[in-house]
């Protein structure tokens, strides 16, 4: 299940079965979060953690089944393993007893083929130092390279240090939602309808995102139900610097607002902020073009139970049904679960905001699909074009 702590830095940790890479994961979380066995193959599927690191903050560390299990069981929890390396910020590839061969050779190609910085930790070192050869193969190439023991904690410090180091900035830095949008004293409009998928007493994530990004531009955010949008606007004559609206009420939000007030949505928000952008807005009109048994592809990035009203599931595929009068096949994959299907199956993807997973998880869920060509949109464009109002909803975000 993917949960709010998948915002923080994710840490994947690799390598062979028995190289220690769960008592690594226990010297780093402080503490005995993974089982560790002398018997190989004890880490079965990628378990996360969410800890707090002295000197680092708070990070998830992603323990990780061994990379050379066996039989069809452990061939299942190898590409379970890979799989994971889409979500990690920075990789620890653990070795011992100075092992390097085409499984380690394949992790690292895998590392730099999804952009992921990675340490090679040298464990066991209280066993058996790393060899000369060894630890120059790593240096030589400028690879981070850290000996350490997991079993007397030798090496920790270096090992956070050198964690702190390659940790890519983009791990840490949350992007504003409206920087070069709005400015000090801009009051910005949140339309925030209450309806049968807004959790109890409480507001969904984008909407708290976009409260809390609206006071760090030192702006005022002033959040309503849709059905006082109207009485406001007209009781205070205030005209807002931008409006923000739930998508799944475009059509309503786009006859509320006057045409002069830019008018977004949070979905499109989000996809400024952790998606590949110009994708969405070239990949969108491409729903006009489906045809009868194609085939869609809706991404949701988190797990959550679902309603008759659910957007992804049932009004999205609806809508997109009524609008292009073709029968289209939907595949619904939750949290970051494995595809169904191959993506070229697929005519065209629709991600989520993504409010709940990473900037790189979001881009490394959609770069299958950008390689192979196969168009890419998120929820809030494509109910933006599907409602008639995609060019005013992507204007504020457009040069």
């Amino acid at each position: 299940m993917t949960k709010t702590r998948d915002n923080k830095p994710h840490i994947g940790i690799y390598g062979r079965r028995n190289n220690g890479k769960s008592a690594i994961t226990n010297l780093l979380a402080g503490q005995n979060v993974a089982i560790v066995s002398d018997h190989a193959g004890t880490t079965t599927d990628p378990v996360k953690k969410s800890v707090e690191i002295l000197n680092l903050g708070p990070i998830v560390l992603v323990d990780t089944a061994g990379i050379d299990d066996e039989g069809e069981l452990g061939q299942m929890r190898i590409e379970k393993t890979r799989e994971s390396i889409k979500i990690v910020d920075l990789a620890l590839l653990v070795t011992s007893q100075s092992q390097f061969g085409d499984y380690e050779s394949q992790l690292i190609d895998e590392f730099k083929a999804y952009d992921t910085p990675f340490i090679v930790v040298h464990n066991m070192a209280d066993v058996a130092r790393a060899t000369d050869e060894h630890a120059s193969f790593f240096t030589n190439q400028r690879i981070p390279f850290v000996e350490v023991s997991a079993k007397s904690g030798e090496g920790f410090d270096q090992l956070v240090e050198s964690i702190k180091a390659a940790m890519p900035d983009t791990a840490y830095t949350a992007p504003s939602m409206f920087k070069g949008i709005i400015k000090k004293d801009d009051i910005v409009l949140l339309i925030t309808p209450i309806d049968t998928e807004a959790p109890a007493g409480r507001m969904i994530l984008p909407q708290v995102q976009a409260i809390r990004d609206s006071l760090d531009n030192d702006a005022v955010a002033v959040t309503l139900k849709e059905n006082a949008v109207e009485h406001f606007l007209k009781a205070t004559g205030i005209k807002p610097a931008l409006a923000v609206t739930d998508s799944q009420i475009f059509d309503r939000a786009n006859a509320m607002i006057p045409r002069e007030i830019p008018l977004t949505s949070f979905s499109i928000t989000l996809s400024r902020l952790k998606g590949p952008f110009a994708e969405f807005v070239k990949g969108t009109p491409r729903i006009a073009e489906l045809k009868d048994g194609d085939r869609v592809l809706i991404l949701e990035s988190c797990t959550h139970h679902t309603s008759c009203d659910d957007i992804g599931r049932h009004k999205i595929p609806r809508w997109i049904k009524e609008f292009t009068g073709k029968q289209v096949e939907f595949d619904v994959v939750a949290g970051l679960s494995s595809l169904v299907r191959p993506i070229t199956d697929y005519a065209i993807v629709i991600q989520c905001g993504g409010c709940m997973i990473t900037r790189k998880q979001l881009h490394n869920r959609l770069k299958a699909a950008i390689e192979a060509g196969i168009p890419v949109t998120n929820y809030g464009m494509a109910i933006a074009y599907i409602k008639g109002i995609f060019e005013r909803a992507i204007a504020p975000f457009v040069e």
